[in-house]
Formats: structure tokens, sequence, C-alpha cells
């Protein structure tokens, strides 16, 4: 084997590292935004629920509706945080209409931390 030969195999085994690191990455990030999407609709379902439960309509006030939603006991037992170190914003005490999220990540429209449908939620 020659030293050229070893020098191309090495080149060779040097760019499928690199392929693989960037796939990696790409497959961390979109995990990383599925998991966002699913606390998001985790607390609108939690948020739902306690609608329901309680016989409130969208639109109306409850004071302390964070608290009443994600909590121990709660239809949301631990309050989600973003797995890419965004920031979660919650509503006010207003129970949200239907199409309109209650939690919003920081990285929306950056990472497009936010679905492109969830009227169902």
């Amino acid at each position: 084997m020659t030293l050229l030969e070893l020098t191309v195999v090495i080149l060779v085994l040097l760019a499928l590292v690199t392929v693989l690191f960037i796939g990696a990455q790409a497959w961390k990030k979109g995990s990383d935004r599925t998991l966002c999407l699913m606390n998001l609709q985790n607390v609108q379902k939690g948020m739902r629920g306690y609608m329901n439960l309680y016989g409130f309509a969208p639109g109306q006030t409850v004071t302390g509706l964070k608290s009443k939603v994600i909590g121990l006991g709660r239809f949301v037992e631990v309050e989600p945080s973003c797995p890419r170190d965004g920031t979660y914003t919650y509503g006010d005490d207003q129970i949200p209409s239907v199409g309109v999220l209650y939690i919003t990540c920081s990285l929306a429209t950056s990472e497009k931390h936010e679905p492109d449908n969830y009227i169902d939620w």
C-alpha cells in the first residue's frame, strides 16, 4: 500500500464522518422541534380538558388559569421546557378561542417551533 492510497482512504473516511455529523445535527434539530410541538400540544389539550371539565367557554376569564392546568395532579404534571433553550410564553387568564394557542415558543419563527395546523387541539 502506497502513501497515496493511504491518504485517499483517510480522506474518504473523513468525508463520510463529516456527512454523518451533519446528518446527526439535522436529526437532533428535528427531534427537538418535535418535542417542542408535543409540549405545546399537551398544554393546549390540558387547557381544553380544564375548560370542558369545569364548563368554561372560550373567552371567559379564570384567575390563575396556568396554575390550574399545569402542576402536580393537574392536566399537565410538569411545566414544559423547550429542548432548544427557547422560552415559553403563556396566555393570560382568559380561555383561548379554538384555533388560538395558549402557549407559544420563542423559537416559533426562527426554528419553526409552531405547528402549521393546530385547529383540532
